[in-house]
């Protein structure tokens, strides 16, 4: 070999310098061939980069993308449900490490920072029907809806499930079936026509926001929102009663006519365009108002005061114009930074509750006169105030007086709801309703016995001792199931399954099922 060697050496100092590099690339691509040919994957492994995995959103609203859909098995979706809660979902989108330092020197250099105090949520997650239940969706939407009701009948039983806490609920097999069908296959058509201020501009602060986080988180949707309106189960008219209040109330005039006017041409305008209106003079629309007035500006139109589905914080089922089972009662949320919906949320342990019930607050409407003329300042276990006091609040603000309260006394006002009762769940204090033919948010799958006190009116003056002959042990039931309950009241800048936008929409949802009718086997 070294003879070999010595003699192709010896010819190449010879020969000229072109013949020497022309056999030493000949050399170099035979050893590259040789190398090649051991390798255990082909050169395209080592030479082409891997694929980047990017979770995509797919649309469920025509037939062209639910061709494309993989089949999903019931159990398969329930296992992705649990995915979906968590705010901490891993994604599958690689990022290069030079690409996290470039942004990381952006943010020191512009100082960004997040005024979201809400966690981030997780990605947005279309939820397919089995295989074997595909068809429902070339139903029509009442021929899908009698589908689903029929199988929500039959629901399977549920012992456990980690999203949901089974004492909160009525039943919870029936809401879990319910609103996985919801998931499956609900579609609202938003009307386009309406000017601003009044229509498509959500009002987000102050006690009436429930109605305007609604609109905006309705209106971003693409999971249950369609433009096909022959698609639809609902159809949302996209008003907001506070602005409607703001834009045409005349102050002090105690005139709501023109705004109910108002609403009554913007639906004869609808019914005239469009054939929705007429086709069920209503029934399967419907409109959200958290302001007080909410319901007596539908009184110049029969149909939408009558047929529509009316979400309303004036759940007042004794004046003849909210419905139960027909019509959704809406928590009513005192939102005071949009930015920042849970501030202080949260609460102390039983054992740093002193105070066995709290209540501040003007004294107007039937019910807050008649407490505090029984128990403002007569017990020091029943701190009962009007406004409070600056000589109290300096040592103890209002959030501190529920965080260290057992009961939070929530009596009507004018009206009969109260953003005391959202106030109570979000700082883990037992909520004490006074409210007389109040139908409480989500009453239909929720048991609100389980979580709060509903006290009569005409027992204002036993509430210390109706509170004191509630047992410990239920006592500390109850306040846990509170702390259980408070994710389905929160607002989300981006809504995650079982907050409180999916669960306003669920209660849609329940009172469109409520509308069709199965016809019994003869």
């Amino acid at each position: 070999m070294t003879k070999f060697l010595r003699l192709i050496i010896v010819v190449l100092i010879r020969t000229n310098w072109r013949k020497m590099f022309f056999v030493g690339a000949i050399l170099t691509i035979g050893s590259v061939v040789v190398q090649i040919s051991s390798l255990p994957y082909p050169l395209t492994a080592w030479i082409l980069p891997q694929p980047t995995i990017i979770s995509s959103y797919k649309h469920l609203n025509t037939a062209t993308h639910l061709s494309e859909i993989h089949p999903l098995s019931v159990q398969d979706a329930r296992a992705l449900a649990s995915l979906n809660s968590s705010a901490k979902v891993n994604q599958s989108t690689v990022i290069s490490d030079e690409s996290q330092r470039v942004s990381r020197r952006r943010r020191r250099k512009h100082h960004v920072k997040s005024t979201m105090d809400t966690p981030p949520s997780p990605p947005y997650i279309v939820r397919k029907l089995p295989d074997r239940l595909r068809h429902v969706l070339s139903l029509t939407p009442d021929e899908a809806l009698a589908f689903a009701k029929k199988e929500i009948e039959n629901a399977p039983l549920v012992s456990e499930d980690p999203e949901l806490y089974a004492p909160l609920f009525r039943n919870i097999s029936t809401f879990k079936r319910s609103y996985e069908w919801m998931e499956y296959i609900l579609k609202v058509y938003i009307y386009q026509e309406g000017n601003r201020p009044i229509f498509h501009e959500p009002h987000l602060i102050g006690i009436y926001a429930s109605e305007g986080w609604f609109m905006k988180l309705m209106e971003e949707n693409r999971q249950f929102v369609t433009r096909d309106p022959e698609k639809a189960h609902l159809f949302y008219l996209p008003y907001s009663a506070r602005q409607l209040q703001s834009a045409l109330y005349v102050p002090n005039s105690h005139n709501l006519r023109p705004l109910s006017i108002f609403l009554r041409d913007y639906v004869n305008m609808l019914a005239a365009k469009y054939p929705f209106w007429n086709r069920t003079h209503g029934t399967n629309h419907f409109l959200v108002a958290c302001h007080d007035w909410g319901p007596y500006t539908l009184k110049e139109h029969e149909e939408l005061i009558v047929n529509t589905i009316k979400v309303l914080c004036n759940a007042d089922a004794s004046e003849g114009i909210f419905k139960a089972g027909k019509d959704v009662s809406l928590p009513e949320t005192l939102i005071r930074n949009p930015k920042r919906t849970r501030r202080n949320l949260g609460g102390k342990r039983v054992s740093q509750r002193p105070i066995l019930a709290f209540y501040a607050g003007r004294m107007h409407g039937r019910v807050r006169p008649i407490l505090s003329k029984y128990w403002s300042d007569k017990d020091e276990d029943m701190k009962i105030y009007g406004a409070l006091p600056n000589r109290i609040s300096r040592n103890m603000s209002y959030p501190e007086h529920m965080k260290s309260s057992k009961y939070c006394i929530c009596p009507m006002g004018y009206e009969v709801n109260s953003p005391r009762i959202v106030e109570a769940i979000y700082y883990e204090c037992v909520p004490v309703i006074i409210a007389d033919n109040f139908v409480p948010a989500f009453n239909e799958v929720l048991d609100w016995n389980a979580f709060s006190v509903i006290v009569a009116e005409k027992d204002i003056p036993k509430l210390k001792e109706i509170l004191l002959a509630i047992p410990l042990r239920r006592y500390l039931t109850m306040q846990t199931n509170v702390k259980m309950l408070q994710k389905h009241f929160l607002w989300n800048a981006q809504p995650v399954r079982y907050d409180l936008f999916h669960f306003i929409l669920h209660s849609l949802w329940n009172s469109r099922l409520n509308q069709i009718q199965i016809p019994q086997p003869s």
